[in-house]
This record gives structure tokens, sequence and C-alpha cells, in this order.
């Protein structure tokens, strides 16, 4: 009986868990755990100094890689971003997130690759920016979304509509996670794809001359015609040449270019344009490190504290 988990035997009483409800179970089962760790106050204290020190070790040497070493620490933060929530999906079988994250890494992958050419397109800084403001909206829609659904819960505005607290709760909890993630990751990515097209797009010869004339009807970044999609707007820049919405977008935020593709001309592009990526408010840059630490690195100290324990006979 003692070897059955749903039986649980509390100051000579025997309980059968799949007999109870929710809520004794679960007053059964931490009246159990705190009858298990009786007396245990020392070695409480123990683990928690082992769990402090670990984190305060942790903090120190992610912040000392951090100012020493940014690029591989940025590196190494956007793999563990990346990897660490699917193999705990794939361990705790979510098929939603892992179909979502297969999803989102084939798309992102091809974009990197375009983006890590050698001869890049002059179509690729568009495609990148429609993929990357694509994702960057839908985040910041389950976000905001999320969070107004966790706000009505709280008032309990959901029974208006008949939707129960704990299916709001969890609603508005997991399109908070989505949106966060996937935004923060997007955002890391799309620096990844902006740092490698910066070093390649180029369409003026050193002195800065156009190598030949374009006709004023056609955008000089892709080649095509601006009246052939009369759907796209069209931007007209200080030094007169025109282009496609897009691609003069995919040019100066995704290539981090601030002159005229064409004649390379100095023009003031970030009154025209605004980075979905880069947010001024220092509480969202805040939120967005968070998340990282969050999801890439406190699975890592927490091994470490489990690995500790266990090395010192805690439990």
């Amino acid at each position: 009986m003692g070897g059955n988990p749903d039986v649980v035997v509390l100051n000579n009483v025997t309980y059968h868990l799949s007999e109870l409800s929710a809520e004794e179970k679960f007053r059964i089962e931490h009246l159990k755990y705190h009858e298990d760790h009786k007396g245990h106050e020392k070695m409480h204290l123990e683990m928690f100094l082992v769990a402090f020190v670990s984190l305060l070790f942790c903090q120190l040497v992610l912040m000392f890689w951090k100012k020493r070493h940014f690029r591989s620490y940025q590196l190494v933060t956007l793999i563990a971003m990346w990897l660490v929530p699917f193999i705990y999906s794939v361990l705790a079988e979510f098929p939603r997130f892992i179909f979502v994250w297969v999803l989102f890494s084939l798309t992102t992958g091809v974009m990197v690759y375009l983006a890590s050419k050698k001869r890049i397109s002059t179509t690729t800084p568009r495609r990148v920016y429609r993929w990357f403001l694509f994702v960057h909206t839908v985040s910041y829609i389950l976000g905001v979304g999320g969070y107004v659904l966790l706000v009505l819960t709280f008032f309990q505005v959901n029974l208006l509509f008949l939707l129960p607290t704990k299916v709001s709760v969890d609603l508005s909890l997991l399109a908070l996670f989505y949106g966060l993630y996937y935004g923060v990751i997007a955002r890391d990515f799309a620096e990844v794809c902006t740092n490698k097209l910066a070093a390649q797009i180029s369409y003026q010869i050193p002195q800065g001359m156009p190598v030949r004339r374009i006709d004023p009807s056609v955008c000089s970044i892709c080649k095509s015609d601006l009246t052939a999609d009369s759907n796209e707007k069209v931007h007209r820049l200080n030094c007169t040449h025109v282009f496609h919405d897009f691609c003069i977008r995919g040019w100066c935020i995704i290539g981090k270019k601030d002159t005229c593709p064409y004649c390379n001309e100095k023009v003031n592009l970030k009154k025209t344009f605004t980075n979905p990526w880069d947010k001024p408010h220092l509480l969202y840059g805040n939120l967005l490190d968070w998340v990282r630490y969050l999801v890439a690195w406190q699975p890592v100290i927490l091994g470490v504290v489990h690995v500790l324990n266990s090395i010192l006979g805690l439990q």
C-alpha cells in the first residue's frame, strides 16, 4: 500500500486520492507534504542557502559574460531561448506549441538563409521585413489581448459571457506567453538578419555615385515598376527618389541604412519610418530582458541548484 501513489496515509487514516474531489486531494497532499518535511528546517535552510548562492553566482557570471563578450552571450541566449521551450514541450507533450514552433522556425530559418547569402537578392529586405513585421503584429495582439483578458477576468467580466474563470485565466496566460515569447525571439532573429543584411547590401560604388541611371518610375531596390502594383504605397525621399513602401522599409530598418539606396544621399529616415522592434520605453526593454532571462537561463540555474542539492544529499 505504501508504494501506491493513489493511497495516502495521514494521522493513521487512509485516503484514496482517486475518490476525492480536486480540492480535497490538494488539501490532503498539502498536509502530507508538511508531515513528510516536519523537522527538516535545517535542511530547508541549507537548500535555501544553496539556491541563493547559486542564483547570485550565476547572475554575476552572466553579467560578466554579457559585459565582456556580448556577441557570444547574445548568440547563446538566442539559441537557448529557441531550444529550451521546444525541448520542454517535447518532454511534456505540448503538441500545439511544437506545431507553432516548427512553423516559426522553418519560416525564420528561410529568412536567415536569405539574409546570409553572399549575393543578396533585391527583394530580400522586403521579404525579411514583411515576415518579422507580421510576427511582431501577431505577438503584439496576443500580448495585449491576453493582458486585457486577464484584467477583465480579475473583475469577473468573463462571467457575463458565460466563460469560466479557470478557462479565462488559462487563455489569457497562454496568449501572454505566446505574445511575449515569439515577440522577443522574433525581435532577436530580426536583429541577426539586420546585421547580416547591413554587411551585404550596397547599391553604390565607393565614391557614392550610382553605377547606372534608373528610370524614375522604377524602384531602384527591387527593380520593379512603381505603377505596377497600385495597392502598395510608395515613398518619396528628400532626394526625390521614389521606392515601394516595403522595399524602403526593409532597406532602412532591416538593412540599417540611413541613406538613399540610389544616390547615397543622407536622409532622415527615422522620422519617416519607425522600427517596431526598437521600443524606447525603458520598462519594455527591461521586460524583454526579463523574458530572455526567464526562458533561457532560469532552467539552467535551476538545474545547477538541483545538481548541488543531489551532491549534498539535500531533498
